[in-house]
């Protein structure tokens, strides 16, 4: 293959492989090379232009970095669509806190919101779940911005904030989230979050528990590995008991009784002390979802002071590829009949195996062109890879890279 010069006096040079896909045939893509394709992509851009989305008008400034291809993909909701994959897991988590946990009504003590705007202010994404301004996550490079202000969100957590200022104490939130990835079986633009949240009252927390009456939610003291500087050591391990609790009944409604499960200490910036779970499925060890206490920071902003409480979060397609054998998340976009009827259903528990659509093999192409020598980032070329080549493309590795040490511009090679 030729290597060819895409901007004179860059200096880098990279040499990559890409696999052309042969899992979801039944779509219809644009064709590598498409000329209008990489054109919209460059005219989202254009300064003093606005981008359209779910009826409302963004302007556009140096933040704007969505594709045509992501902009296709907002409001498809994959989640909300019978007897799609990720509707069945939807279904099952939320039957599952509907039965097991009710209300003094005799109504679910968990609410469902599973229809929110995946558009959000950088504030709501970032701010309201005290990440730091110059935390990583906020990059350009790794997130998806209408422009400085207003964002696609990177987690279902954009919403924690505001619903429990609306006075919730106990919710789920479902719904599509959007972060730049790699691209490979396991990586994809667009996915789906489930969150919970519940918060406790003094009373609910230490009710059954002797001598409750004299216990506490809160003191001031310093913040350890095990719990943070407001929280009470008692208050702590009797919400972590319960996440925890409440977790594993959750996975074992999913995956069956007899599952092995571990925790493992890790870090949120919106939680504190924070875990994943991971269980041993089929003799291999799996993270299927992160938790831990909420920062009473973020609590107390949103007015409930009073309150102590615990958070996770799990992704569908983590779940629905491990409980169903699919083996490559792309196929959740298919619209290919074969994929589909294989989740239809009569109960939503039952058992299903994904039975895979084609056998041919994969297409391996190489392509090799220049660097800007500034201002590029690799979810950058990612990006433009889905917007030409849709799904399609199966795997982008990055095979080598060669900087020339006076950095002077390279002629075009050629690859064997």
């Amino acid at each position: 293959m030729m290597g060819s010069a895409l901007r004179r006096g860059a200096h880098a040079y990279v040499y990559l492989v890409s696999k052309a896909s042969h899992i979801s045939r039944g779509h219809q893509h644009q064709a590598w090379g498409s000329r209008p394709a990489a054109a919209e992509c460059a005219a989202q851009r254009a300064p003093g232009s606005v981008v359209e989305l779910l009826g409302t008008s963004y302007p556009q400034d140096d933040y704007s970095n969505l594709t045509r291809k992501v902009l296709t993909r907002v409001g498809r909701n994959l989640h909300n669509q019978q007897h799609h994959p990720l509707w069945l897991i939807k279904e099952r988590v939320k039957e599952h806190f509907y039965e097991q946990y009710v209300g003094r009504f005799g109504t679910p003590l968990f609410s469902v919101y599973d229809s929110l705007s995946p558009v959000v202010t950088t504030w709501q994404n970032f701010d309201s779940l005290l990440i730091p301004a110059d935390h990583p996550s906020r990059k350009k490079g790794d997130n998806y911005y209408l422009n400085r202000t207003h964002m696609l969100r990177a987690h279902t957590s954009a919403h924690q904030w505001d619903l429990l200022h609306a006075g919730l104490d106990a919710f789920l939130v479902v719904g599509d989230v959007y972060r730049r990835d790699q691209i490979d079986s396991q990586h994809y633009p667009i996915f789906h979050q489930l969150e919970a949240v519940r918060l406790f009252s003094k009373h609910e927390l230490f009710a059954g528990i002797k001598d409750g009456d004299s216990l506490q939610l809160f003191e001031q003291s310093s913040r350890s590995v095990h719990k943070q500087e407001t929280h009470t050591m008692e208050a702590v391990k009797l919400v972590e008991f319960d996440l925890k609790q409440t977790l594993t009944r959750l996975v074992a409604h999913l995956f069956g009784d007899g599952l092995e499960i571990r925790w493992v200490d890790c870090y949120f910036p919106f939680t504190h002390p924070s875990f994943e779970m991971e269980i041993n499925f089929h003799g291999e060890w799996l993270e299927v979802l992160g938790c831990g206490v909420m920062e009473q920071q973020l609590v107390n902003s949103a007015g409930a002071q009073d309150r102590i409480g615990w958070a996770f979060g799990l992704g569908l397609e983590r779940l629905a590829m491990i409980l169903y054998d699919i083996p490559d998340i792309r196929l959740f976009w298919s619209e290919d009949e074969r994929f589909l009827k294989q989740f239809r259903v009569s109960n939503i528990d039952q058992k299903v195996k994904f039975q895979p659509l084609s056998k041919y093999p994969p297409m391996i192409n190489d392509i090799s062109f220049w660097l800007p020598s500034e201002n590029y980032a690799e979810n950058d070329f990612y990006d433009l890879v889905r917007t030409i080549g849709g799904d399609l493309v199966e795997k982008v590795d990055l095979i080598d890279k060669f900087e020339h040490p006076n950095k002077k511009t390279l002629p075009p090679s050629t690859m064997g």
